[in-house]
């Protein structure tokens, strides 16, 4: 039933100002680097945190008085909404909840990992790290599916802020795909068991009997109950109720007859349907547990001991120490000594043991595997003794020295795909960012061209922005010499590529007046770098809003002027043409005096130029009879019609498209 509308106001009320809470306390706890919570929380913490606009659109929805039942909203035809179901429109508080819900589970997922310098299936025990994967999971997809069920056009949510709350979606969507979530049955059926439990469990008579058939089904179902009883502890179920709690959602998903057609493999929650062939295969071959690294929980190539004894995988370990950390990651004892001694005989016992099995053991020297961001594995050859020296250079306290590493991983980075994984396997990544800020121009030059060609390889891109190099690049970008503006605009670019990137980059302070001033006042190279990142950040909409802002039209009004150069006439019309898909960013350039320019363009310039002058015309002009009736005048009538015959497919349909609009306004 409908809320009224006092209680309803109340109810979003209430919930807005916990949303807004909950988020802010999870941007805290990712303030850290990956290093202190690991990179997949801190990417969780980076995703919730873009959320921080939706979750103010809703508050000011809350103060304004907003509430009107959904029923009266129907009645008006302005509940419907095409981004979430009749139902979830009709219950606009619940799905808040149900959100607030979501975030909770968040937060505690996220405090679980506080301190910890790796994800916990990389440093904690193999049971341990799997647990925090089944409870990964699971808050990932609760949070897809509370911010797919959200009625955003009753709570007056922006076109801007939905499009940002999409490019989550779709990130959330490729975390669980990425870590393999289990068969889509498991989570909706004991996510809807767990939120009726306490309304049903009252409700259930409790005798003896019934008792000890719950206990039996519990008992036969080890690793279901593991695997319930995780995902009830990350949705803030006290210690007292979850043993029940879980009993109750076996014996509902016993009695659904749910677990006749899954097969629980493993407290990690990995829930397939198996063929007996598939079975024996996955049995087929175990790797001794104590040939695993403890860090990263891998088969070991170059095992190495540290001063407690214990063993690890040399990058692994390597990596840790580079971060600072004096601990053994896995006993927690001090080290006495930073000194990493091969484990000569591990290392036979392994290669031993991959041969026996028709296992390649790769040189280490040479060759080695790395894990993909699709949880493969690929081979990769490189030097890794002499890519660590170097990376360890890039912390040297000689200054000389620092500037000599940068400027050979600058030159290993652009070589091949092979080198930009070994160099940030290496931990080359946060030591690069560090030098982004030294006072030295050629260190920073060569650091962001580093940057700039690790990114090339698609993994790093998310790894480079984690390690916090999106406000020093930008500073190089305002600060530094002409060729470390020019490859920090092109670093821009590639880390753009990822949709969050273009979120996390366009809302940081400076970042796109950097950009329009370099489009303004720097090299011809320097223009087309910060052209082609500027064209990538304006794809997202508010980003069109932040560019015009900057002033980005002044220049690109330049450029369309520049007889001389036709490469500078096509990258303005390119950004233009992105530009006036925005309401705002129209207007504005229209006010710039663009259409004569255009115009002009139509009658002498290039075919694609004129091609992409047409199609700008066409969005200045549709629903706006004052540019139509100002196009009519100034003589667009003739060079349109040419188009038509002469021009591109594409020219031909925006040329047809204003002749008609033009000939439907003089018969008005």
């Amino acid at each position: 039933m409908a809320e009224s509308a006092p209680e309803a106001e109340v109810g979003v009320g209430r919930v807005s100002g916990a949303l807004v809470a909950v988020a802010r306390e999870i941007s805290a706890v990712g303030g850290g680097a990956a290093a202190e919570i690991g990179a997949d929380r801190l990417r969780l913490a980076r995703k919730v945190s873009l959320l921080s606009h939706l979750l103010e659109e809703i508050a000011g929805f809350a103060a304004r008085g907003g509430g009107i039942p959904a029923a009266a909203a129907a009645a008006e035809g302005e509940a419907s909404s095409s981004t979430s179901s009749s139902a979830a429109a009709a219950d606009p508080v619940a799905r808040l909840e149900e959100l607030l819900v979501a975030l909770e589970a968040a937060k505690r997922l996220l405090l679980v990992g506080r301190g910890s310098p790796l994800p916990p299936s990389e440093n904690a025990s193999d049971t341990e790290g799997k647990n925090i994967a089944v409870q990964f999971q699971y808050v990932t997809w609760l949070l897809e599916k509370a911010l797919a069920e959200l009625p955003y056009e009753y709570f007056e949510i922006s076109d801007e802020v939905q499009e940002q709350v999409l490019l989550v979606c779709a990130q959330l969507k490729r975390a669980t795909e990425k870590n393999g979530i289990p068969d889509a049955e498991l989570f909706p059926e004991i996510h809807d068991l767990l939120s009726c439990y306490e309304k049903e469990l009252k409700q259930r008579a409790a005798n003896e009997s019934e008792t000890l058939q719950i206990k039996n089904i519990v008992d036969g179902n080890h690793d279901l109950r593991e695997t319930v009883m995780l995902i009830a502890k990350i949705n803030g179920k006290s210690n007292e109720v979850v043993e029940e709690l879980t009993s109750f959602v076996i014996e509902r998903l016993e009695k659904a007859k749910t677990t006749n057609s899954l097969k629980f493999v493993g407290p990690d929650c990995d829930v397939v349907k198996k063929t007996s062939e598939e079975d024996k295969k996955s049995e087929s071959l175990v790797i001794p547990a104590d040939f695993l690294c403890p860090i990263s929980l891998e088969l070991m190539r170059d095992p190495v001991i540290v001063s407690t004894g214990q063993t690890y995988e040399r990058s692994f370990i390597q990596r840790w120490i580079d971060c600072g950390n004096r601990t053994c990651p896995k006993t927690q004892q001090k080290l006495q000594n930073l000194t990493l001694t091969p484990n000569y005989v591990l290392r036979s016992l392994i290669m031993q043991w991959c041969e026996e099995n028709g296992i390649e053991q790769p040189s280490r020297a040479t060759t080695g595997w790395i894990r993909k961001s699709d949880g493969s594995f690929q081979e990769v050859s490189g030097d890794r003794a002499a890519i660590e020296a170097l990376v360890r250079n890039l912390s040297s306290l000689s200054l000389e020295e620092r500037k000599s590493a940068a400027a050979e991983i600058r030159s290993l980075a652009k070589r091949s795909t092979d080198n930009r994984i070994l160099l940030a396997e290496a931990g080359a990544i946060p030591a690069l960012v560090s030098l982004l800020s030294v006072k030295d121009q050629k260190t920073q030059e060569h650091a962001v061209t580093s940057l700039l060609n690790l990114s090339i390889y698609d993994h790093n891109k998310e790894l480079i922005a984690l390690a916090g190099a999106i406000l020093p690049i930008i500073q190089v970008l305002k600060f530094g010499s002409m060729e470390a503006r020019e490859n920090a605009a092109a670093a821009i670019f590639s880390l753009s590529l990822i949709d969050e990137n273009k979120i996390s980059v366009g809302s940081t302070p400076g970042a796109i007046d950097a950009l329009v001033d370099l489009l303004q006042s720097g090299s011809a190279r320097g223009r087309k770098d910060a052209a082609t990142a500027l064209f990538n950040l304006c794809i997202y909409q508010a980003n069109k809003v932040r560019a015009v802002r900057a002033g980005i039209l002044s220049p690109l009004v330049t450029m369309l002027q520049d007889s001389a150069n036709n490469g500078a006439i096509d990258e303005a019309l390119t950004l233009l043409s992105v530009l006036v898909s925005h309401q705002d960013c129209r207007v504005a350039v229209t006010k710039v005096n663009t259409i004569p320019i255009l115009i002009d363009l139509l009658r002498s310039g290039q075919p694609r130029n004129k091609e992409n002058a047409a199609a700008i015309l066409l969005a200045l002009c549709k629903k706006d009879s004052e540019n139509l009736a100002c196009i009519g005048r100034l003589g667009a009538l003739i060079p349109l019609t040419e188009l038509t015959k002469t021009g591109t497919d594409r020219a031909k349909r925006k040329a047809t498209s204003l002749l008609e609009h033009l000939s439907k306004l003089k018969v008005l």
